[in-house]
């Protein structure tokens, strides 16, 4: 039986839905100034525009059996990192031109859907990895809230 999660929160990524509209209705517009022949490459793009929204426009985290969770969409590019290989977690605000999705920023991966908030982890190995979030707070107090278990006996 699988232990229920201490800490979960889905953030959908606004402005990545938004871009995907725009892009899917700007196709639409082509069709109607360029005819039937076109229809073709709307079909394909709509369906591009939903398999990435799909994927990319929501992002989980969730703190369960000793570890932190997270992943895209249906569960596309999960990862995970136990709890006792953090050292130490704070919120931060992401600079606007790192933009969204997964991406090296300088320091480590940065995993993001939306917003510039997003909470740092240093690992005991001196890796960073920031995952944003629209509560930072809540994610680092349930960070925090596990015990170190070499500090429990």
């Amino acid at each position: 039986m699988t232990e229920p999660a201490i800490y979960r929160h889905t953030q959908v990524g606004t402005t990545i839905w938004l871009f995907l509209i725009i892009a899917f209705l700007g196709s639409i517009v082509a069709v109607a100034f360029a005819g039937i022949a076109v229809m073709l490459i709307v079909a394909i793009t709509g369906l591009f525009v939903f398999l990435i929204g799909w994927v990319f426009g929501s992002l989980t985290v969730a703190i369960s059996g000793g570890a932190l969770n997270w992943w895209f969409g249906p569960g596309f590019w999960k990862k995970r990192v136990s709890i006792d290989e953090i050292e130490s977690c704070e919120a931060v605000r992401n600079r606007w031109w790192w933009g969204w999705g997964i991406r090296y920023y300088g320091k480590g991966w940065l995993y993001n859907v939306s917003g510039l908030d997003a909470v740092e982890m240093t690992l005991k190995t001196g890796k960073s990895i920031r995952i944003g979030t629209d509560e930072p707070e809540a994610l680092v107090a349930a960070i925090r809230s596990i015990p170190d278990p070499k500090s429990t006996g």
